[in-house]
């Protein structure tokens, strides 16, 4: 059971998240990330970061590129929230494949 604090911050976490990775991947051609959801932890230390990369097949080349880089990523979403946080929580990138399990579902139930 998350808190009202949580959420929040949690939101805000993924809506730079979201700005930040779409201004890096502008330059990548036909690759998509989003920030499909963010749960952080009770004691606002540890935030898991699930992201959802088009096409998949590239994800967990992505995932891993952008784990080398998290210290960057880190320190650009404190200058973004330094006014709304004190601490930054660290990140941890997870793959969304949510979608890919309904894709393989809705293939399964039409045949």
């Amino acid at each position: 059971m998350e808190t009202t604090r949580q959420n929040k911050i949690a939101r805000l976490i993924q809506k730079e998240l979201s700005e930040m990775f779409m201004l890096q991947t502008k330059g990548m051609k036909g690759v998509l990330v989003s920030v499909s959801a963010c749960r952080i932890s009770p004691d606002l230390s540890v935030c898991k970061v699930y992201l959802s990369v088009f096409p998949s097949e590239r994800s967990a080349e992505i995932v891993a590129n952008i784990n080398a880089n998290m210290k960057t990523i880190r320190y650009e979403l404190g200058t973004r929230v330094r006014f709304q946080l004190r601490i930054i929580p660290e990140l941890k990138f997870f793959v969304d494949d949510s979608l890919d399990y309904l894709e393989n579902i809705d293939k399964l139930l039409k045949e």
